[in-house]
């Protein structure tokens, strides 16, 4: 495993275990098994809707606590100062943690200044190793670091062959923040893991179209977290190319996903296109 230094000093492994459209019943499980083979990063936000499951799964693996290192997401519906402080309580409470090793702002919307200094107040107190943002454009992540206490340490963003980010990772990497990826593997549409060039390069390293990527990044030295592609957009050869998955159960329980019908990259990409109402009653029943 490699590591990233973040710039207050912590370490953590570029590589990660991303549970985005993992459904609840089989979170858990992939969680444990993830750690089983080596795993040390996980990757889960409010919005993914499956905290619980994961703090399910790492106690499942029986490793202990400061082997790992977890994330998290404020999702929109929580931003504000008051809103976004106790969303982190209650993530801390889902995922059965007394600290957090990184939290994110998932989208640049909102009261995105107060929910800010809710996450330097508990950096601060030290229920969050780092913090930083998600989805942030080069503007705005300039505008988050120069009116603030403490500039984001992380930059979460989609980047991948088709979206390579080149200008954005600049900027970021001028700025001290480290670039994280998102959908490193374009959440198999557009052809990926057929794609002529990279089945190519591919091949003549005998890889996967899968490991190419992902050395691609981490010789970028950008940190990711793969997350499965939506069930529609999979590749006949997507469970003999992805390296991700640990076990063969995870794989099996993935191909029979169905994506919800108000799904949350959905709700990422266009969040005014899910109801308030239903995401309120979503949350509401996930925070009991």
């Amino acid at each position: 495993m490699e590591y990233a230094t973040l710039s207050n000093g912590v370490i953590m492994p570029k590589l990660g275990f991303g549970v985005f459209q993992v459904p609840g019943d089989e979170t858990a499980r992939c969680v444990s098994d993830a750690v089983e083979v080596g795993y040390r990063h996980i990757d889960t936000a409010q919005s993914y809707m499956n905290e619980s499951e994961v703090g399910q799964g790492i106690r499942d693996s029986g490793i202990d606590r400061s082997e790992l290192f977890i994330t998290t997401k404020v999702w929109i519906e929580h931003y504000g100062y008051v809103e976004a402080r106790e969303s982190v309580e209650r993530s801390l409470r889902r995922l059965g943690l007394d600290y957090l090793d990184l939290v994110l702002l998932h989208q640049p919307f909102a009261d995105v200044y107060g929910s800010w200094h809710a996450l330097e107040e508990l950096y601060k107190e030290g229920k969050v190793r780092a913090i930083g943002v998600s989805n942030f454009s080069p503007v705005r992540l300039a505008d988050l670091a120069a009116f603030n206490e403490i500039a984001p340490m992380i930059n979460q963003v989609e980047t991948n062959p088709f979206h390579q980010q080149i200008a954005a990772h600049e900027h970021m990497v001028a700025r001290h923040v480290q670039h994280e990826a998102w959908a490193p593997f374009g959440e198999g549409r557009s052809g990926m893991f057929t794609n002529p060039v990279l089945s190519q390069i591919a091949e003549d390293h005998g890889k996967s179209v899968a490991q190419v990527v992902l050395r691609w990044l981490m010789q970028r030295d950008i940190v990711r977290s793969p997350n499965p592609p939506t069930r529609s957009a999979w590749p006949r050869t997507w469970t003999s190319s992805i390296s991700r998955l640990p076990t063969r159960r995870c794989r099996a329980s993935l191909r029979s996903t169905r994506p919800p019908a108000c799904s949350s990259i959905m709700m990422i990409r266009a969040p005014w296109t899910c109801s308030s109402r239903w995401w309120r009653t979503v949350m509401a029943r996930r925070d009991r």
